[in-house]
């Protein structure tokens, strides 16, 4: 799996795009998998911490029983309102829980979780897609680990 770290190190254009589309707007929406393999999706919100991507949870919420049960994430950022300004962003792979010090050391920057009981996710990386419009294109950048950037347009 690939952390938010090496998908900047290797694509530090497409990070910087893909950040901002997760900045600009703090609400966004996850898809995990339920008990019987069909899709949930749930609003979140995620933020960088140490290199990683980190998605921060009420405890027990269905999302955490989900992604305990199977990491499996898909994450899509606000698009904005009715724009594409920025593009649209679409991060795919598997959530792991931060337990022990490392849960310790996001806790401790999160003083509305007064009893530090929130449970975080690392969220490991497998794909990035940044859909953009521009001249009358619609241009499609994929990255995957070890695979640069590739470009779609239409």
């Amino acid at each position: 799996m690939t952390t938010w770290q090496q998908f900047t190190d290797e694509a530090p254009d497409l990070a910087d795009a893909v950040r901002a589309r997760l900045t600009a707007h703090k609400h966004h929406v996850l898809a995990t998998l339920r008990a019987d393999g069909s899709p949930r999706v749930s609003g979140t919100e995620v933020e960088t911490f140490l290199g990683e991507l980190v998605l921060g949870s009420m405890p027990n919420a269905r999302k955490v029983l989900d992604l305990r049960r199977d990491p499996r994430y898909s994450l899509h950022s606000n698009p904005g309102h009715h724009t594409m300004d920025g593009g649209d962003a679409k991060i795919s792979g598997r959530a792991r829980e931060l337990l022990g010090a490392e849960k310790r050391a996001i806790r401790d920057c999160y003083p509305d979780d007064p009893g530090g009981d929130a449970q975080f996710f690392a969220l490991d990386i497998e794909s990035v897609v940044l859909t953009t419009v521009s001249a009358n294109k619609l241009h499609v950048d994929l990255w995957r680990p070890g695979a640069g950037v590739v470009r779609r347009s239409r």
